[in-house]
């Protein structure tokens, strides 16, 4: 091919192009990117693990002056965890901070893993001095203290202190729940009843069987809002186990069950501890190194550990420990 006839069919080629192959470059102009307005700056942690990506998700946002409660709602829904803590000057004498809990749809009194990830948090900003032993949250439900453990200058476990135990109603009739749950009749542990636990929130503690039993369990709300009515029970919130021993050497085998499965709830612990006391299931002086292990069959395993002091077969103290992660930060508007 002569060199005119290589020219002539670039030519060619280039008539038949569109315009935008054949333009040339504009030249390189500084890109200004747009930034957060009116952002709040928050830390992402996974709490009830060491491990990221596992564990209970948290958001704890430190700025917060001037926020009003709609706006923190609107913050928490558009995070998708299930709780968002806001850090607040305290309010009550004898407390440190007051913290605010919101879920995706309400404000909480009380809730487990945000206390303990706002523990993780305010150490992690030195809020909390490197060494402290004690500090208190001010919550919905009252002035409630968290001990702290430290590994040098870090932050290794935190214990917050639940309320003692109030028992509830008991469910006679378990065969409806299990199934409800999908479950066979003989998948309910025999020898104890469904109960109702309150440490500063009121769960459904439902022992089952066996670990299999535990991740075969699929919830009917429908279901389970019928057997609650027909045995004119307030309906809770169904906090499902086993205490067949496993190779992670955890006392129990759990499961929040709900609309929504919950990794890791602290505030279940606590009333799952001392449901096994009370019912027999660990001995009194086993009572002060119980571990929850939760969270296992949705892929976000945690790892709960729950202390009771006891006199005699009563408990005179409830606490839930654990461990966090810090996975993230950054800035999120307000409006």
């Amino acid at each position: 091919m002569t060199e005119l006839s290589r020219r002539s069919l670039l030519s060619l080629a280039a008539a038949t192009l569109p315009a935008w192959a054949t333009a040339r470059p504009a030249v390189a102009q500084t890109v200004r990117r747009p930034t957060v307005v009116n952002g709040r700056r928050f830390r992402h942690y996974d709490v009830f693990t060491a491990t990221p990506l596992a564990g209970n998700q948290l958001a704890v946002f430190m700025e917060t002056v001037g926020l009003t409660a709609a706006q923190m709602q609107a913050m928490t829904r558009e995070t998708k965890f299930s709780e968002c803590t806001f850090v607040q000057p305290p309010e009550a004498a004898g407390t440190d901070v007051r913290l605010r809990i919101f879920g995706p749809s309400n404000e909480m009194e009380f809730a487990g893993h945000p206390v303990i990830g706002s523990a993780f948090a305010l150490a992690d900003e030195g809020a909390i001095t490197t060494g402290q032993r004690e500090f208190t949250f001010g919550l919905g439900i009252g002035p409630t203290l968290v001990e702290l453990e430290w590994q040098g200058d870090r932050l290794q476990f935190a214990w917050m202190t639940q309320q003692k135990p109030v028992y509830g109603p008991t469910l006679n009739a378990p065969g409806p729940l299990a199934a409800a749950l999908g479950l066979e009749a003989a998948a309910m542990r025999p020898g104890v009843l469904p109960q109702e636990v309150n440490c500063g929130s009121a769960f459904f503690m439902v022992p089952l069987a066996s670990r299999a039993a535990v991740d075969q369990a699929v919830v009917d709300t429908r279901a389970v809002a019928a057997v609650f009515e027909a045995a004119k029970m307030t309906r809770r919130g169904l906090f499902i186990f086993s205490t067949e021993p496993g190779a992670d050497g955890a006392t129990a085998y759990s499961r929040m069950m709900g609309a929504n499965e919950d990794p890791a709830t602290g505030s279940a612990s606590g009333p799952l501890g001392c449901y096994l006391v009370k019912h027999g299931l660990v001995p009194p002086d086993k009572a002060g190194a119980i571990v929850s292990a939760q969270g296992v069959k949705m892929g976000r395993p945690s790892r709960i550990h729950i202390k009771l002091d006891m006199n005699g077969t009563e408990v005179t103290r409830v606490r839930v420990g654990g461990t966090s992660v810090l996975v993230g930060e950054g800035w999120l508007r307000s409006s």
